[in-house]
């Protein structure tokens, strides 16, 4: 049942070894020798979902859910107008909790994340790793150079078009609702994608993945999903909103002319004001700790980087989807004519749609 490697996927492959050999430096180089390794583990390992719904041995649990990941690929194309081709239509067992470790990094008194360059991606907020222990050790580096470091997984990622992605095994767990926002999220990425900024690349998958999400609910019209999902959603807003107020909070506080050990004393003091304003936060939810976890590491700015790059545009990519009636072709084609701006022409565009 695997799906055998496409003649084009291996030429690819091997025109970005062969551009990481000539353009990079020696650490660079290992650095993409274990991405190649990494996408080559999946896209071997590739099984055709067709195929498997045909297997007798498919426990019911994924028979279910390699159904809807088809029927969420129909609804992707029809309803919202995404380059769905054959995205989602293999499915990769990962054999780990998260298929890739993203690195974050921003100096210690600076909001303003680190970017990494790539050949192909440009420039971004993080540096991915397919092995967990590769990714602390050059977390540990960063650290030891003075910066603010974060390190979360992720269970899923686009590879903007220059291979099919498929359904991996680390979201499979996760609800019909969640399951369909990220497969929207990441198919968005295929429809624009800005080299060298983030943030507008991942508010716009965002805005693309919560209307997908709220079109998608609709069309099932089984309310205790909607119910949840608005629950579920309007916590996430309320934290988003928590953070990035936070984050301003901070960019305040480094612009003030005060010395290094006053400078920390008051970060410090800020990040214990920032968890108090979460478990008040908590209260409202009814006692909702789903994002316990996220509040016990250091909230350092590096790890407040990580939500800012995927909302702080998504007011105004809502704003104009808005203005064009719901049209999504429409809203594309509008993201695709910011996308060719200068990077603070497009800024201020968007934020003129939002006023």
């Amino acid at each position: 049942m695997t799906v055998r490697i496409h003649w084009l996927t291996i030429l690819k492959l091997l025109a970005l070894g062969a551009l990481s050999v000539l353009l990079l430096s020696c650490e660079a180089v290992s650095y993409y020798a274990q991405a190649a390794r990494g996408q080559i583990s999946i896209l071997s390992a590739r099984e055709d979902i067709h195929r498997l719904l045909h297997d007798k041995k498919l426990s019911s649990d994924q028979r279910s859910r390699f159904e809807l990941v088809l029927a969420l690929r129909r609804f992707a194309q029809d309803e919202l107008a995404l380059p769905v081709a054959d995205n989602y239509s293999a499915f990769v067992e990962v054999g780990r909790e998260h298929v890739v470790w993203n690195v974050f990094a921003a100096p210690e008194f600076s909001t303003k994340a680190v970017n990494w360059c790539y050949p192909i991606a440009g420039c971004v907020t993080y540096r991915g790793y397919f092995n967990e222990q590769n990714a602390l050790r050059y977390a540990r580096r960063l650290e030891a150079e003075g910066f603010d470091v974060y390190t979360g997984g992720v269970d899923a990622y686009s590879t903007l078009g220059w291979f099919d992605d498929p359904l991996l095994s680390t979201v499979m767990k996760r609800s019909d609702w969640q399951l369909a926002g990220l497969i929207f999220h990441e198919l968005a990425h295929q429809v624009v994608y800005v080299q060298a900024d983030t943030t507008f690349n991942e508010s716009f998958a965002t805005a693309v993945e919560r209307e997908g999400i709220r079109r998608w609910l609709l069309s099932k019209g089984q309310d205790e999903w909607i119910v949840a999902a608005d629950v579920a959603l309007s916590r996430q807003q309320d934290f988003v909103e928590l953070v990035i107020r936070w984050r301003n909070c901070f960019a305040e506080l480094y612009e003030q002319q005060l010395t290094t050990g006053e400078m920390r004393t008051r970060k410090q003091l800020m990040q214990q004001q920032m968890r108090a304003d979460y478990l008040l936060l908590k209260q409202r939810w009814d006692g909702y700790a789903g994002y316990d976890s996220w509040f016990s590491r250091s909230l350092n700015n590096a790890q407040l980087s990580t939500v800012a790059s995927y909302n702080d545009l998504v007011p105004s990519f809502d704003a104009l989807l808005m203005s064009l009636n719901g049209d999504m072709s429409a809203f594309y084609s509008a993201v695709r004519q910011l996308a060719q701006l200068p990077m603070e022409e497009r800024a201020a565009r968007l934020a003129s749609i939002t006023q």
